[in-house]
């Protein structure tokens, strides 16, 4: 499992470990901030590199190992 803190994932890189549509290398490009500044954060918007498609996902399914390596490999 990937340690991760929530406020430094913008702009980290991910390679999805069964790649979907040629989409393997992913950029996170923006931390969902939550409605109230207190609460924490639940999603990150993430870009495939070779297609420019954006998809958002909870940020704590970048802490599975059979599902993500940080990282371009």
């Amino acid at each position: 499992m990937n340690s991760l803190n929530p406020k430094k994932l913008l702009l980290s890189k991910w390679t999805a470990v069964t790649p979907v549509a040629k989409q393997k290398h992913f950029l996170v490009s923006r931390v969902i901030q939550p409605d109230q500044p207190s609460d924490p954060i639940e999603s990150v918007e993430i870009e495939a590199v070779f297609s420019k498609a954006t998809q958002t996902i909870a940020w704590r399914e970048l802490q599975h190992d059979s599902v993500w390596r940080q990282g371009w490999v």
